[in-house]
């Protein structure tokens, strides 16, 4: 779960949810251990010129230092190995245009339900024990085990460690890199997996809802009584492992919802659709919203915010506390909306109500012309790379406010015309339904 991945305008591609697994999956195939490869001259300037064999040998002494044994060392070393290719993938991260509707009808759909539906049930006792120990409803741990492996059926086949290494001696995240490694040391040492046994995705996850090797270290649970922490290949570990990190990392509410699809009406102040914007339920409903066939909300002071992840005319939810583990879980605002709705879905919610009129969304160039305006106007957008994340909503908000638009923070080809100086004809562009 490196949180890297793209929200509103881009998320990155996640792997189609499979229909079949077992309780204890048969290892991922391994690959024959890393060649060394000759390290980035580049690389080495946020550690004062260090080689990356000077390097290496740094993070060994730190892993030491906090307990690492030297048998551990020892086999890991063959893994310990640079490799250029890691870093020019994380540095070469693409992204593609993907709105919410989009990206959950694919992974969200009828057919992902069910089959969550049938893996808790082939798991019923894993399952019971997790949410009656942390909380967490199964419904919520299905939807991140099917949406992050297909259910271990896409586990990344790339060695962990030498990607972790390569990401750590290369300066873009090398502090996070360098304890990630360390952690993947930790495991190695208490006996959890070998270093051959972890393969997983090019940017060092590891297991069925690719856990970080911290995550790993810290919230792995043996599930299953055999004495290891095995998120690979047995079900019961992942599923409570899985809990255990939502709960106790992510801070989730026992009891408490975490997303409802709503209506709200076109009067509604839209500059009070936000997620830093919490209101009681009886304030939502005073305001006209409703439940997607009209029933009215419970009058109580249960606090929500009203998400708009397409603006004023696509989807509505009310968000609430629980909402705050998917966005930790993964800072994409599409990622994390879809993960929640399938959890509301695997749980029995009816289907989204479809848009009325067609969203309209800007083309990623347009997105990346509206953020640079916005830099000039004086706000901090992040990179200017046509992802609307939450700094970039935001500043959206503020100008639709400035110009006497309606403030669902969605960009639209009429703000951008507004900050472009004039009232100039755009182009027409696609819409989503």
């Amino acid at each position: 779960m490196v949180q890297t991945r793209f929200p509103i305008a881009a998320v990155a591609l996640l792997a189609c949810t499979a229909t079949a697994s077992a309780q204890m999956l048969p290892p991922p195939a391994r690959p024959a251990a890393p060649k060394a490869a000759a390290p980035s001259p580049r690389a080495a300037s946020c550690h004062n010129g260090a080689s990356f064999d000077r390097f290496l040998a740094d993070v060994k002494q730190q892993a030491v230092a906090e307990g690492v044994s030297q048998r551990a060392l020892a086999e890991a070393a063959p893994y310990l190995t640079y490799d250029q290719s890691i870093v020019n993938r994380d540095r070469g991260q693409r992204v593609f245009g993907q709105v919410f509707t989009e990206f959950s009808r694919n992974r969200a759909s009828e057919g992902a339900a069910r089959n969550a539906q049938a893996r808790i049930k082939m798991h019923a006792a894993a399952f019971a024990r997790a949410e009656k120990e942390y909380g967490v409803p199964p419904a919520v741990i299905a939807a991140f085990w099917g949406l992050e492996s297909s259910f271990g059926a896409e586990l990344g086949k790339l060695h962990t460690l030498p990607s972790l290494v390569s990401l750590a001696y290369d300066c873009r995240r090398s502090e996070m890199f360098q304890k990630e490694t360390i952690a993947a040391l930790k495991i190695i040492d208490r006996g959890d997996l070998s270093p051959s046994e972890m393969i997983g995705s090019w940017a060092g996850e590891l297991g069925q809802t690719q856990f970080l090797p911290t995550h790993y270290f810290n919230y792995a649970v043996d599930y299953d009584g055999d004495g290891h922490r095995d998120l690979l290949r047995s079900a019961p570990d992942v599923i409570g492992s899985t809990a255990n990190y939502i709960a106790t990392g992510l801070k989730w509410r026992r009891g408490e919802p975490w997303l409802q699809e709503v209506r709200a009406p076109t009067n509604f102040p839209w500059d009070q659709a936000d997620l830093t914007i919490k209101l009681p339920r009886a304030k939502f409903a005073q305001l006209g919203v409703t439940y997607p066939d009209g029933r009215p909300l419970p009058n109580d002071d249960l606090p929500a915010s009203l998400l708009l992840p397409m603006g004023r005319t696509g989807p509505a939810f009310l968000a609430y506390a629980n909402f705050a583990a998917y966005t930790e879980w993964n800072n994409s605002l599409i990622y994390s909306t879809t993960a929640a709705y399938l959890a509301s879905r695997i749980a029995g919610a009816a289907p989204m109500r479809q848009s009325a009129v067609p969203v309209v969304q800007l083309p990623l160039n347009e997105l990346k012309e509206l953020q640079q305006h916005l830099v000039r106007a004086g706000f901090n957008v992040g990179k200017v790379d046509g992802v609307m994340g939450q700094l970039s909503r935001t500043a959206v908000k503020a100008m639709q406010i400035k110009y006497g638009l309606p403030a669902d923070s969605w960009p639209t080809a009429e703000l951008l015309a507004r900050m472009r100086g004039g009232t100039a004809q755009v182009q027409p562009q696609a819409t989503v339904r």
